[in-house]
């Protein structure tokens, strides 16, 4: 893919995690799950480098002694956003792509469409692109793990939230509710403005880090998809997951 700028594709990776401590050094079918996820991620050729920016010398060691990339973490840091910025402070790179580390079944066709935001962006209008995904069960549309995203008419964000937004009231008019999907894309000087701008109270009430930069005005372009990957918060998911490599 011919890119009219440098790209890079970070991985933050916490080893602890409360819902499932140490997941990303789990077996995968030979393999922990960082080094999945980090192959998948360089599998996609579509990224001038890919790196994994962490905080546990267990996974840094891993990385590393798998041929990979591995980037130590120089602080304590909230968000990963806060953990990559640190990371690509001294960079020469335009686009930096957040990939989750729990995430092995990474897609190439929803990476793609958010690199094609900023591929068609001439103006640099845009500050992040992110993924949406339709929730269609009442079960998911109240489940205060999915957080919901609405846009304007253009497909700008204007909240996130973990509550069902939008309260829908009148009966009569339809709507449709939307999951946020944790893959942004970043240019880089949005990103180093969030990481040196405090962290917002709303942020904090709802433990959404990108409403921190709908609060400092910046724009964050959402994509629909129906591409989602698979990503392992607890060990049944990891079990789904072994079941897919086999």
């Amino acid at each position: 893919m011919s890119k009219p700028f440098k790209v890079i594709a970070m991985i933050p990776a916490r080893y602890e995690a409360s819902r499932f401590p140490g997941k990303l050094m789990q077996d995968l079918a030979g393999k922990p799950v960082i080094v999945r996820t980090y192959e998948a991620a360089r599998s996609t050729q579509l990224f001038d480098e890919v790196y994994v920016v962490t905080d546990s010398k267990i996974i840094f060691s891993e990385i590393e002694k798998h041929g990979g990339q591995a980037i130590m973490s120089q602080k304590e840091h909230e968000c990963g956003s806060d953990r990559i910025a640190e990371a690509v402070q001294d960079m020469n790179v335009d686009i930096v792509i957040n990939v989750q580390g729990d995430e092995p079944f990474i897609n190439k066709k929803a990476l793609s469409q958010l690199l094609n935001v900023f591929e068609t962006d001439k103006e640099k209008h845009i500050d992040l692109a992110s993924l949406k995904v339709k929730l269609t069960t009442e079960q998911d549309i109240i489940n205060p793990n999915h957080v919901k995203v609405i846009t304007d008419l253009n497909n700008f964000a204007l909240y996130f939230s973990r509550s069902a937004i939008p309260f829908h009231r009148a009966k009569e008019f339809d709507v449709d509710y939307f999951k946020h999907v944790g893959i942004y894309a970043f240019r880089k000087e949005a990103l180093m403005a969030f990481y040196n701008l405090p962290m917002s109270p709303l942020e904090a009430a709802e433990k959404i880090e990108c409403i921190r930069y709908l609060e400092n005005g910046k724009t964050i372009k959402m994509v629909e998809t129906q591409e989602v990957s698979i990503g392992i918060d607890t060990p049944e998911d990891l079990e789904k997951a072994r079941l897919r490599f086999s």
